[in-house]
């Protein structure tokens, strides 16, 4: 008999301002269950939905990077980990649980915790709900970039862009304007070696093709060789030849296009990955897009472009604007 999974959200608010911080690395998840388990079809079900490839960058690099704590070894030391996927087999249960929790030992932290009454029915609900369980370790991680960004945010920036599009992302302080035009933006973080940048564009509503990935794909390349040259003469930035991966998601009381693949600089060696997201300002009857793109060389990309893509997420109109909290 095949065991259902049910699904249950709490939050520990209790004494929250004494927590600890959190531990662990961006992009780590602690899988906290028995060997057997581990090395089982829950272990391998967990590393096959939570350490895949991260799509569309340039090298292969996972999702999450997973490590086991075995249960006689989930000490105070391991409990205020950022990131914790507790998997249990309880052969007294009837049916799978499937429960996430908030700031249980640490802030910020994301605790999902599975028990099912057999390592089968651990496996199909780890299985059923990979989509879930990616989803809720990727807005808790993208929360924590967001949340850092308002928190150290350099609200000039915000305002300037929101003078021209209507609205902003959260730049923090580190950030810069590079360019700035009536229908276009740029803002960086550029070190020695990386480059973390967001551009912004706006073209005038024409019609209700506006979202398609064709359509969206040929104005960026257009604003791209316009706006963004390269370091040589005659070089450009534009969207590689590989087709870009393309979604339209809906996220609270918004809804743009997500494009996500690579780009690179005609005439030069120069690439990265990117994610854009295209929405409708339904007000002014402008097309805004958002491309969030990362140049790092000598360095992994997932996690530079987690950071650069969880401040597109961040956009706000300027009558949601949130005030800048104290520190």
């Amino acid at each position: 008999m095949v065991a259902l999974c049910l699904l249950a959200v709490s939050c520990n608010r209790n004494s929250k301002r004494y927590m600890s911080n959190i531990s662990g690395k961006a992009g780590e998840i602690q899988v906290v269950c028995t060997k057997g388990n581990w090395e089982g079809d829950p272990g391998i079900a967990a590393r096959n939905v939570l350490g895949g490839d991260f799509p569309y960058l340039p090298q292969t690099e996972p999702y999450y990077v997973l490590f086991n704590i075995p249960p006689t070894s989930f000490t105070d030391l391991f409990k205020v980990h950022r990131n914790i996927l507790m998997l249990e087999v309880d052969p007294n249960l009837k049916k799978s649980k499937f429960e996430m929790r908030m700031d249980v030992w640490a802030a910020p932290q994301t605790v999902v915790s599975i028990n099912s009454p057999s390592p089968d029915s651990l496996t199909k609900c780890i299985v059923d709900n990979h989509e879930r369980l990616l989803n809720i370790f990727d807005q808790s991680e993208r929360l924590r970039i967001i949340n850092n960004a308002k928190l150290y945010e350099n609200v000039e920036i915000r305002n300037k862009i929101a003078r021209i599009f209507g609205g902003s992302p959260y730049f923090p302080n580190e950030y810069s304007i590079k360019k700035l035009t009536d229908n276009f933006a740029w803002v960086s973080y550029e070190t020695t070696y990386t480059n973390q940048a967001v551009l912004m564009y706006k073209v005038p509503y024409l019609d209700s093709l506006w979202a398609q990935p064709d359509k969206i794909l040929e104005q960026m390349n257009a604003v791209l060789k316009e706006q963004v040259p390269g370091m040589r003469d005659g070089s450009y930035m534009t969207i590689s030849a590989l087709k870009p991966g393309y979604r339209w998601v809906k996220l609270k009381d918004k809804s743009f296009a997500e494009m996500r693949g690579l780009w690179e600089v005609v005439n030069d060696y120069m690439g990265g990955p990117f994610v854009s997201h295209t929405f409708l300002d339904e007000q002014n009857h402008y097309v805004i897009t958002m491309v969030a793109f990362v140049y790092a060389p000598k360095y992994d990309k997932r996690n530079y472009l987690r950071q650069v893509e969880s401040i597109i997420y961040s956009f706000d109109w300027a009558d949601e604007f949130e005030a800048k909290p104290k520190k």
